[in-house]
């Protein structure tokens, strides 16, 4: 039994050793192949690195090629370019040579004409010292022979002639005197006129101020409303007919009209005075107002026109000329309403012109109608000064050209051609000149002042400067121990002098220079 067991066991284990043989060689079989596919995978991803390697370089070499070719069609490219400046230089080079070389030529070429030139001048002048050499011998034994002959000196000769030369010189002189004071007895009275006209000459001011707006009162601000109107229909009829801008704000009860032209500006002041007084205020009716308010107007320019010509007797205006001067009636300028300004010119201007014995008539004439540029209708030019376009109206409408030149030239725009235009322009200064006439914008106001009282503490030994009545005076008061009278007296000049050249003013401008000296004793 044991026997049987142990061939059992035998036969098991033998078996079992005979399978693991076969296991290991089944596995040794395996791993040969796993071997053999192994190799023949690696050997294929060896010849495809190989063949991607070799295309990679061959696409290396072939980049390499073009960049190489590139850079040398650069290279060339900049050596040509190079080659050109440097031949364009080698040019530039030989072409400055050549003319350093024709300049050399001529400059040596000059050199010798002016070495020949001196060489002759050189010569001329020998000859000439020669010549006046002789000359001087020959003038000396004249002189001498003369002496011989008249027995008398160079020198007595000379006082001779000197005493003869003065006698005839003073005859000469008394006649030219003569002539010259009978001339001045005949031309003294005309330029004593010119003289006299020329002295009193004054430049208006530069600054124009216009009142462009005008002021509707109403008696409570319910009217403001009304003139609006429905969604402001009113007031929309009311700027479009009369050309007016209407400006309603919180300016408790009143209207502001606003409008460069004047008489626009009084006739819807008037139109909106008859509309609120009516109580009917709507489109149809504002129309129909302003419609009769314009005609009204029209009518009113021409009588005050009419009248003012027949106030001042001016005679034989053209009818447009009336109109303008009626239009003047709603013009301001600087504050100083244009028809009384002009009114006040052609009075000054007629009594001057009376005066200096000139015409009247045609200086009046001239006066009134300086200004009448200053009312320009909607085609005018108003960039052409009003001067000017006075003057071109006045040619016009037919007026003398000793009346359109003293338009044109009040204020230097043209010459002065007749002895009217300095008598306009000095009657119009003191229009406008006179204390109250015009206003003037408070700056500019306060700034000539100080400007007068600066032009004062310019000069030396001023203690105070006060400038009084709207600058038309100015006192200085100096320092006693420092100025004198007559110093005092130069420094009033000096001051007045320095005034004139420096600064613009209407008028005249009066200087007081005060020295004030005090003697001071205690009684005790």
């Amino acid at each position: 039994m044991n026997e049987i067991i142990l061939s059992i066991v035998g036969g098991i284990a033998i078996g079992a050793i005979i399978g693991f043989i076969v296991a290991k060689v089944l596995e040794r079989n395996n791993a040969s192949k796993l071997i053999k596919s192994a190799k023949k995978s690696a050997s294929a991803i060896l010849r495809e690195a190989k063949s991607e390697g070799e295309t990679i370089k061959k696409d290396k070499i072939l980049q390499a090629k073009e960049k190489f070719i590139e850079l040398k069609t650069e290279h060339e490219k900049v050596i040509l370019s190079r080659d050109k400046k440097m031949a364009e230089a080698e040019k530039r080079t030989r072409d400055k040579e050549s003319q350093i070389s024709n300049e050399l030529s001529k400059s040596k070429k000059a050199t010798i004409a002016v070495e020949n030139k001196l060489e002759d001048y050189n010569h001329r002048i020998d000859v000439l010292e020669k010549k006046q050499s002789e000359l001087d011998r020959l003038h000396k034994s004249q002189v001498e022979q003369l002496e011989v002959i008249s027995s008398l000196s160079a020198e007595e000769a000379k006082d001779q002639l000197i005493e003869s030369l003065k006698g005839e010189a003073k005859s000469d002189a008394m006649a030219y005197v003569q002539d010259k004071i009978e001339e001045a007895k005949l031309t003294a009275q005309q330029e004593a006129k010119k003289i006299i006209i020329n002295t009193i000459q004054r430049i208006g001011t530069e600054e124009a101020v216009d009142n462009c707006v005008s002021v509707f009162n109403i008696e409570s601000d319910d009217v403001k409303g009304r003139i609006i109107g429905r969604e402001g229909r009113n007031i929309r009829a009311i700027e479009a007919a009369t050309g007016v801008e209407i400006i309603v704000d919180d300016t408790p009860e009143a209207i502001i009209l606003s409008c460069f032209d004047s008489v626009r500006r009084e006739i819807a002041r008037l139109s909106l005075h008859k509309l609120v007084t009516d109580g009917r205020i709507h489109p149809a009716r504002i129309e129909e107002i302003v419609k009769k308010t314009q005609k009204q107007i029209e009518q009113e320019i021409i009588e005050v026109g009419k009248r003012t010509v027949i106030d001042l007797g001016i005679h034989g205006l053209h009818p447009e000329l009336i109109k303008m001067v009626g239009r003047m009636k709603y013009r301001s300028s600087y504050g100083q309403n244009l028809l009384q300004h002009s009114r006040e010119v052609a009075k000054l201007c007629g009594v001057m012109a009376a005066e200096l014995g000139l015409n009247s008539k045609l200086a009046k004439r001239a006066g009134l109608l300086h200004d009448i540029g200053k009312v320009p209708d909607a085609e005018t030019d108003m960039e052409t000064p009003h001067a000017i376009l006075g003057m071109q109206w006045a040619e016009k409408y037919g007026e003398k050209p000793d009346v359109c030149n003293a338009i044109g030239a009040h204020h230097d725009e043209i010459e002065m051609k007749s002895l009217l235009s300095p008598i306009i322009q000095v009657c119009d200064a003191i229009s406008g000149a006179r204390p109250g006439a015009r206003r003037q914008v408070l700056d500019s106001y306060i700034q000539r002042l100080k400007d007068l009282e600066e032009v004062a503490f310019g000069f030396n030994g001023v203690k105070k400067a006060y400038a009084i009545q709207a600058g038309r005076e100015l006192r200085v008061i100096v320092e006693s121990e420092k100025v004198n009278d007559e110093k005092a007296a130069d420094l009033s000049f000096n001051i007045s002098q320095k005034i004139q050249t420096d600064m613009t003013y209407p008028g005249q401008v009066k200087v007081t220079v005060i020295r004030e000296t005090r003697a001071v004793n205690i009684a005790k």
